[in-house]
């Protein structure tokens, strides 16, 4: 198990602000439930602050990154987190041997699947069609760190250490893993992506998706990916994909960027990729946490699992309607447009 990061207490956090510059914390402030000793909020009265533990040994070059990225989508205005300096001009500090994140977000809610609107999911859908928009004018290159070959080799480790009666679930991965390895396609639109869309990375206010966060995993890939990791953070609830989110989500997206005849076609197979790798993910951070973060950890794979059982046709949840949208999205829209173009010539 890896070592966590110390647990900042309500002095730790009156003495973080003061050192920011941020005014006295409000008594809203403190750890967010669900990640353990990582992840805190700061309310003041200039505002609403998120801070993050990252650990070293990995996050120097994806925090460099991440840090580069932000700053170029806040000069474009995107509704992303703003990095807050410490007093020396610095986007990062040390602390106790971990590297201390501070950002800035607006104020709003992080929502639960069965909280959501279908206003908020086009909203939704708006945003990330605006990042994928937007991120063309990014020209520097990150790397994906979690593409298909480096989900093989999580899930390779992390095979070895599950225990022998976990032989159902062990066969179901070791298939979607040898089926995607066949059939996933590569040669499709790329460009920035968020990469790690989940709820906990949206923040909403109103009808609005006001901040989109936790770009550590935002690398050059395929949009539709990245949509299809939308679908399954925000059109899945109850134990069945919902027809309606998938529509009000897509509206939001193509107002800002149409989709690909290949897009539509590779969509069954991205859903099921972006299933199985915030799957093996979510499984393998499990082995290295403990405590109330290990349970939401738990808690995210078997809702991810969940949703590959029914995108690989295992159980009922809503899969014919997703797939008859997605066989008749291109051939519609490209009709709407058709149609729309010659109207004004009547």
């Amino acid at each position: 198990m890896t070592i966590q990061p110390p647990m900042l207490g309500r002095e730790d956090l009156i003495a973080l602000a003061e050192a920011y510059g941020l005014g006295k914390p409000a008594a809203s402030s403190g750890p967010l439930p669900g990640w353990g000793s990582r992840r805190y909020r700061i309310d003041t009265t200039k505002g609403h602050f998120d801070v993050r533990l990252r650990a070293p040994d990995e996050a120097y070059e994806v925090l460099r990154r991440e840090i580069d990225l932000l700053g170029f989508l806040e000069k474009h205005d995107f509704a992303s987190p703003r990095i807050v300096a410490d007093e020396n001009g610095r986007t990062y500090a040390d602390y106790d041997g971990w590297l201390l994140v501070l950002t800035r977000v607006p104020a709003g809610s992080y929502l639960g699947e069965g909280d959501l609107t279908l206003r908020q999911i086009h909203s939704a859908g708006k945003v990330l069609g605006t990042l994928h928009t937007v991120g063309r004018g990014y020209k520097k290159t990150i790397e994906n760190r979690f593409g298909f070959d480096r989900i093989f080799e999580t899930y390779a480790g992390v095979r070895r250490r599950l225990p022998p009666y976990f032989k159902k679930l062990v066969r179901t991965l070791d298939e979607e893993v040898e089926y995607l390895g066949n059939y996933l396609e590569t040669k499709l639109p790329k460009g920035v992506i968020h990469g790690n869309l989940y709820l906990g990375s949206m923040l909403f206010k109103g009808d609005r998706l006001v901040c989109l966060g936790d770009f550590d995993a935002a690398c050059r890939g395929k949009y539709v990916y990245d949509l299809a990791t939308g679908v399954n953070a925000l059109c899945f609830h109850d134990g069945s994909y919902s027809l309606d989110r998938f529509e009000a989500l897509l509206a939001g997206y193509e107002s800002y960027r149409t989709l690909s005849l290949a897009e539509w076609d590779s969509f069954p197979n991205e859903l099921r990729f972006a299933a199985l790798r915030f799957a093996v993910t979510r499984l393998s951070e499990f082995f290295e946490t403990t405590g109330e973060e290990a349970e939401r950890i738990n808690r995210e794979f078997g809702g991810y699992f969940e949703r590959l059982q029914v995108l690989r046709r295992e159980k009922e949840g809503g899969m014919e309607g997703l797939l008859m949208a997605m066989a008749t999205g291109y051939d519609y829209r490209k009709y709407q447009r058709i149609k729309a173009d010659e109207e004004p010539g009547d």
